[in-house]
Parts: C-alpha cells; structure tokens; sequence
C-alpha cells in the first residue's frame, strides 16, 4: 500500500475546498443578467383549478412573467420521466396479478387542472428581483375546487377513499407478489411457533443542508438550453430527462453542476423547477434563477420511507426459521416517481438469514401527499426492521438468547453464493464473524454490570443487535476517461455525482494507484454534460463500484496502447519493456507516461468522439451485497421516556477499503442518518385536511451531536465474489439495520415492565405511553 493509494487513509482533497469557503455550490452560479423566479403552490392537498387569476401580479413592477400550466402545454412541455422501472436485475421478480397493468402518473412540472398535494407548484412568478416576485406570487389568484384527501396507503385502499389519479383504480398503482406462497404456507402449517409483527416505517424528508437552486439559461442563436444546479442523477441522465421534457434533442441541452451540499437520494429525481426554468429563460430571453425556501423544501421534495408491514416468522421447536410471509404496503404520495423501495424491500426482506420458504406481497399506493422517493439504503432499513423486530419477538416467546437464536440461523459462508427465498442470489461474506466482531466489541459480556449500575441510577439500560444485508445496484452504465495533460496532470472524467461520498479522492486514490503516478498528479473532472459523455450519477451504491471497473479498464487500455509507443522511443523490442513508478523502461533506459502518450496521439490520431487518450465503459446489471453487523446499547428514564444512546458498535463489510477514513466517516454518518428516523424525525400530515405539520425545524427535528455517542466503527474485508476487485459498496451500512437495532434496544431496556414494542419515532411521548400501557397491563 502506498502512502496515498488504495487502501490509505487519506484525508478526503476537497476538504480544504469545501471548509474554506471554496466550494461552489448550485447557488454560487453567478449570472448578473439574471431575473428571478418564485412558485405558487396549492395550499390545498386535493383541488380542481377552476382558472388562474395572474392580472394584479403581472401588472406589479419589476415582473417579467407570469407562467401557469397552460403556457407550459400551449409550448408542449411534457411529463418529467421519472424511473418507474419494477423489474430490473439483481432484484426479486416481482409477479403482477393476471390483467393488471401498472399505473404511472403524468408527472407535468405545472398542473394545469388539478392538484394532489400540498405544495404542488401551479404558477411561476418571474421578475428582476426575488423580492418583487415573491410579492407578485402573492397576488396570483387561483380558483380552487376543493375535494377530500388521503393521506395513509392503507386507507387510500379501502373502499370509498378519495381517488388520486383517474386511471388508477383504488389508488393501486402497482401490486404483486414475490416467493413460493404455497411452500411457505406449508411451512406455516408444520412451525411449533409463529411470531406476528405489525409495524410502520414512517415517512421522513432527506432535509440536506443545500435548499434545491437552479439557474435556467437559454442561448437564441444555437437554440441550447443550459441547466445549473445539482442532483444525485447526474449530469447525463438529468440532461436526458430535461430534453424529454422539452422536447428537443439531447445537444440542445447542456446541464452542469456544482457542488452538493447534500443528498441522500431524495435529490436523485427530476424535480419540476429543473425544467421550468431554462423554459423561462427561453421566452424571457435572460437566464431566470431560484432558489427554494426551507419551507417549500419541507413541502415539495421529495419525500422518503412510509412503508406500512405486516409479517409473520415461523419456527421449529429449536428456534429453527421455516418460513416467512407478509405485506408491505408502500405510500407513493401523489405520483410514481420511484417503485424502488417497495422492490428493494421485498427482495431483502429475510436479511441474513437462512429462511427456506418466503411470501410476500406488495402494494404501492397513491396518496394525496408529496412525492416519496429513494432514500438512502432505500427499502432495506424497512426490510431489516421487520425481521429484526419478528427476532427479538421470536427470541422472548421461545425464551431463547437472542444472540444465539441469531447465530442459529445465519446463512453459513460455505451455503454462499445463497439464492434467498424470493430469487435473489447474495454472492460471498461471513455473516457470523460480522456479528460476533460487533457483539464483542460492544463487550455484550459486561452488559450486566452495565446495566445494574444504570438501575441504581434510576434508568433502565438497553442493548441490541442487528444483522443487515443489501442488495445495491442503480444505473448500470459508467464510464472513466483518462487524458494527459500539457502539465503533466492525468484528469479523470467520470459521471457520478459527489454529496459527499469523496469522489474527488477515493477515485484519484485508485487512478494514482494503478497508474503509479503522484496523487496530485490525478485531476478530477465531473458535473458538466460537455465533459462527461456517460453516467448514472450517485445512488444505490453504485458509484464505487462501477467506477473502479471502468477506470481499471482504462487504465489498461492505456497502458497496453502506449506500451508499443515506449517499445519504440526506447528502441527496444516491446516484451522487454516495463511500466512502473510512472514511467516505462528498458534496460537503463526509461520515459514517463506523458511524453509516451504526446508520442501516441502523433502515431496513433484519435478518433472522433470525447477528447481523451482511453476509457473505460461497464454496463453491470450484478448487484452489490454489503452487509454487516451493528449493537447499540440505550438508558431510558422511566420517569419521562427519554432515551439516551450510551454505545454505538458498527461492523460492515466493504469488500476491500480504498479509503478506510471516508469509510469510517461514512458509516458515523449513515447511522446517525437511521438514528434521527428512529428517534425523532417524522414527516406529519393531518389525516383529516391533509395539510403538512411538520413545516419547520420547529415541527421536523434533526438529530443532534448531542444525542449521538461516540461511534466505534470496525471495516471488514471479505472480498466480494460478484466484483472484479472484491469491491462492496460502504455508504449505506449504518443506516440499514439503525431503525429495527434501536427499537430493539429500547424494547430491552423496559422489558421489565412488560413493554414489547414502541412505535416510531420514539420520542420521549410515545416512550413514555408505551411504558404507562404496560404497567397498566399488569395492574
């Protein structure tokens, strides 16, 4: 291992950038002919537009423009293509009933007729300064038929609910199934035990720290439509959807990003004011500019989790799993932007564990609520909380330890490769060790003393563990390209999309690395669709996986098209020369890379097409298995539900660590993300008039440094058997098994009282109640 390649710790290069106030953010793109742009949204969950008064607000001063839904159909602006897709590999298959068709919502970036969630944008104000198009947004007058509004997926399925999308019968935009249902009823018929679970992961917001900002332009003699902002697709699918949008072809757009201050996939999807506005500078004629208030983020973005469950595990006499069945019913909010969560739960739902019969159906539904969308480790921390839960369950019924009841049914690194009950195949790892490295570093052994001492301090204490695994995989296209520069400097061009993640480092570790050159000799380019030629963005644990397999072809390519070229200048026969440290050489005789590759472009013209000296391109449809181990230990004050985090303990297994210090990194932030969904955060709507209660920071609470412990974070390095180089992805490992670990944890701590489950979140409130129904119990 070298000082600064992979497998160093090295502190992330765009730091320095980022903490010095160099970093240029959506916000930062500066055009000072820019007018402005404000949204009027629907203050109503469920309404018919009877028409749009826009006269008093065009007539303001300063205002340019008044936009409704109308304008946008009359210039043929079409539906957002957001990614419907439900059955992809390495997935489960998910079987629809005989006849059903999915439903897919016309997703218009201006309603013109209806609106189905608070905050649905309806009109676009523009004028020369933001103020004066906020004030004229105010006098935009919109004529509303009101109607009733759902708000719960179970509820918009029952009978006489109020429909969301014409079309779409019962608000059921997609049901199927997945497993044998036969063999796990089967299995049902002959357990010594069963074990029920009813829960719900309710819904969260991603809230980064960025608010959405997008600056829109239009050049009138090429026709070019250029997009400035930042989202987790990236610059090349983002640019194909706004040309979809608009209408053109895909060189009439160019989208280019900055830096991002946040994501966790609920920036992934194409947002209406991504579109809206480059159409706005092409009929104003000037670039048109905004950027959204916390509040209009807390109600338009795109929402996450809201996954409702209810499941059932059965056991042999020895505490042997058998089967395992159940419905999840997924809450869309108002259109079909992703079916992936609900995919990606149902393929997981029976974890690490060795389960020979499994059933489940799904359903996902439309609401009148905003949006839902990927969240980070989308559908696997649902999957993980049902069968963690149905554990701790199953352990107290039998009367088992619930570490052991686990052990007992890990599948064993000799059954790997493991085709689980639904069809999903998990490729290689060791899931014992990873649970028996978290509970000893958790020193589960000295619990007890722990515990006592919390006793006589008036609280009780708590632990758990939690196994997790998920199946990762995202867009299937990436590329690398390589290209020496006249300073000696190798960029790197790739199509990912950085919030976070270290891109700008871990991948340059990998390209100095394999091209045994300086670290600071790698130059990082990404984020403008007229560098990058291919890319999926960043979701799914994609990045680093698919990256590393196109950058080491590249690198090959390289290196096998120059060494011929070096043969040459060094005179010697082409078998006789070797490449390292940056250079290739003969005998006594050596030349660095840059001056090979000037002399291979002279013998060797490039052909048409991105401007670089090799690259590497992978379509991979093979999914990622990272997986891992987490225990947690809590205090609860019986007196006022509070609960305290005294111990955190991660395990995950990332295949092969480039960069252990992001890892580590990483994981604090992907638990502390799990953390908050289960202590505090809750998106909250009111079930009567579906309005959104949780508007602020003041109703929507973030977890805070002082909530969280000091994590004890351990990598392991099992390599993975589905990938080239042994990778896994490592961003999502916390966050997975965090919501059913914490509950877990909590339920330990008030057994004594007879407490079996609290809901989520688990404020202070509902702990408490939880505690007063179990003492009332036993009364």
């Amino acid at each position: 291992m070298s000082a600064t390649g992979i497998g160093a710790p090295l502190p992330r290069s765009e730091d320095r950038r980022l903490l010095t106030g160099r970093g240029a953010y959506a916000a930062d793109f500066d055009r000072p002919d820019a007018l402005f742009a404000a949204f009027v949204r629907s203050p109503h969950a469920h309404a018919a537009i009877r028409g749009i008064d826009v006269g008093a607000a065009r007539a303001m001063p300063g205002v340019k423009a008044v936009l409704t839904g109308a304008d946008a159909a009359a210039d043929g602006l079409g539906p957002i293509p957001h990614n419907t897709d439900y059955a992809s590999p390495p997935d489960a298959r998910l079987r629809l009933p005989e006849g059903f068709t999915v439903f897919v919502s016309r997703h218009l970036p201006l309603s013109p007729d209806i609106v189905r969630f608070v905050g649905e944008p309806v009109a676009m104000v523009i004028a020369d300064t933001a103020a004066r198009a906020e004030e004229a947004a105010e006098q935009v007058m919109v004529d509303y038929v009101v109607r009733n509004a759902v708000v719960d997926a179970r509820d918009a399925l029952k009978p006489g609910a109020p429909t969301v999308w014409d079309g779409c019968a019962g608000n059921l935009a997609l049901t199927c199934e997945v497993g044998d249902r036969a063999a796990t009823d089967r299995a049902f018929a002959a357990a010594a035990h069963v074990v029920s679970f009813e829960g719900w992961v309710h819904r969260v917001n991603g809230t980064p720290m960025e608010p959405r900002s997008v600056l829109g332009e239009h050049d009138a003699a090429s026709g070019r439509y250029t997009l400035r902002t930042t989202t987790g697709a990236g610059v090349i699918r983002t640019r194909e959807r706004l040309a979809s949008i608009l209408g053109v072809p895909l060189e009439q757009c160019r989208c280019v990003f900055g830096d991002m201050g946040g994501n966790f996939g609920t920036r992934n999807a194409f947002y209406p004011e991504y579109a809206l506005l480059p159409w706005a500078a092409r009929r104003l004629g000037r670039p048109v500019r905004w950027t959204a208030s916390r509040l209009e983020c807390f109600m338009s973005d795109y929402q996450a989790r809201d996954l409702a469950s209810r499941a059932e595990l059965a056991l042999d006499a020895s505490g042997r799993f058998l089967g395992l069945r159940g419905v999840n019913t997924q809450n869309l909010g108002a259109q079909t932007v992703y079916f992936w969560p609900l995919r990606k739960g149902l393929s997981m739902m029976q974890s690490v564990y060795a389960i020979p019969a499994v059933h489940f159906e799904g359903h996902a539904v439309l609401t009148h609520t905003a949006p839902t969308a990927v969240y980070r480790s989308a559908g696997r921390p649902e999957a993980v909380f049902v069968i963690e839960r149905l554990i701790e369950l199953a352990a107290r019924q039998l009367g088992m330890d619930r570490v052991e009841l686990r052990r007992r049914n890990l599948i064993a690194p000799d059954a790997l490769p493991y085709t689980n009950g639904v069809g999903v195949t998990y490729d290689s790892g060791d899931y014992a060790q990873a649970m028996d490295r978290a509970v000893r570093a958790a020193d589960w052994a000295g619990f007890a003393a722990r515990r006592a001492a919390a006793k006589a301090r008036g609280l009780c204490r708590g632990i758990a563990v939690a196994n997790y695994i998920e199946v990762t995989s995202g867009f299937p296209r990436e590329r690398a390209e390589l290209k020496v520069c006249d300073d000696d400097v190798i960029e790197l061009v790739v199509g990912t999309m950085s919030s976070g993640q270290g891109h700008e480092t871990t991948f340059c570790q990998l390209a100095s690395d394999w091209l045994q050159v300086p670290f600071e000799r790698i130059r990082f380019v990404a984020n403008d669709s007229d560098r990058v030629s291919v890319g999926g963005g960043s979701h799914s644990g994609r990045s680093m996986r698919l990256v590393s397999l196109a950058l080491r072809q590249a690198v090959d390519d390289l290196l096998a098209a120059a060494t011929p070229v070096a043969a040459s200048l060094l005179q010697a026969e082409p078998d006789a020369v070797r490449y390292a440290g940056g250079a290739f050489s003969a005998g006594d005789a050596s030349v660095d890379l840059a001056t090979v590759v000037r002399a291979m472009r002279k013998a060797v013209p490039r052909a048409e097409g991105p401007d670089c000296d090799a690259a590497g391109e992978v379509f991979n449809q093979v999914g990622g298995f990272p997986y891992g181990a987490h225990a947690c230990e809590v205090e609860v004050d019986p007196e006022t539900g509070r609960v305290a985090i005294v111990a955190w303990t991660g395990v995950d297994d990332v295949g092969l660590a480039v960069n252990p210090l992001v890892l580590h990194g990483q994981a604090h932030g992907s638990a502390t993300q799990g953390i908050g969904q289960a202590l505090c955060e809750e998106v909250r709507y009111d079930p009567a008039s579906a309005q959104l209660l949780s508007a602020s920071f003041q109703d929507y609470a973030l977890p805070r440094a002082d909530m969280l412990p000091s994590f004890v974070t351990e990598i392991m390095e099992v390599p993975a058997s589905s990938h080239a180089l042994g990778i896994r992805p490592g961003g999502e490992g916390g966050t997975t098994p965090a919501l059913g670990l914490l509950v877990n944890a909590i339920v330990d701590a008030l057994s004594e009282y007879g407490v079996t489950d609290v809901e989520m979140p688990t404020t202070p409130q509902r702990v408490w109640r939880a505690l007063e129904t179990a003492k009332a119990r036993r009364r």
